[in-house]
């Protein structure tokens, strides 16, 4: 099988910046995507879901209402791996190309007065991403305060007897649960999981 473009790149020495991840044609056209990196890649902290969102809304809104670059704006939207965006632009494009837009974007977005959109989501990660010093309890309090509702959750997942327990003495599934019992339980619209099985 034929390695992909981004397997070639050392994500342990990528830094943040703007780059072209592919080109691909359509037929006769070319679509670029560029990779937005905000952050670097393998290391924490990434970006925050707030920030990952507002982000997304201010610079979708001001891309696909740009006068001059709105109609070649295929998609903008967050990476899986929390660290930025994709830009994925109808034609041939280098990143200097961009830059002045970003910048424009990125002004739009400081200057930005009013509400955003929202919608409340819960995130599953592909690691549990528990609280280490608060017990399952503890970590599922941090998004509901009925402790009948925890307490059916909890019956739920199989870890009734594992409310007073720290996450380090859990096993990966055990965790894993506590993960998915806190996604149900914080009031959301939409639960978002990234091979969380």
């Amino acid at each position: 099988m034929k390695t992909i473009t981004s397997f070639t790149v050392d994500h342990w020495k990528l830094l943040p910046g703007v780059y072209v991840s592919r080109k691909d044609c359509t037929g006769t056209d070319i679509v670029t995507t560029f990779d937005i990196r905000m952050t670097r890649p393998n290391f924490e902290p990434v970006m925050n879901t707030a920030e990952i969102h507002a982000i997304e809304h201010l610079g979708a809104t001001f891309l696909r209402n740009h006068p001059k670059m709105g109609e070649k704006i295929v998609y903008f939207g967050p990476m899986g791996c929390r660290t930025g965006f994709y830009l994925i632009l109808a034609g041939d494009y280098e990143s200097a190309d961009i830059v002045p837009l970003l910048k424009e974007m990125f002004t739009y977005m400081k200057d930005y007065e009013g509400d955003i959109p929202r919608l409340k989501c819960s995130y599953v990660f592909q690691s549990p991403r528990l609280v280490p010093n608060l017990t399952v309890y503890g970590n599922l309090r941090l998004v509901c305060n009925d402790n009948a509702e925890i307490a059916r959750m909890l019956e739920r997942v199989g870890l009734s007897d594992k409310a007073d327990a720290y996450p380090v003495s859990l096993s990966g599934g055990q965790a894993q649960r506590v993960a998915l019992a806190r996604a149900f339980l914080y009031p959301s619209d939409v639960i978002l999981m990234d091979e969380p099985f």
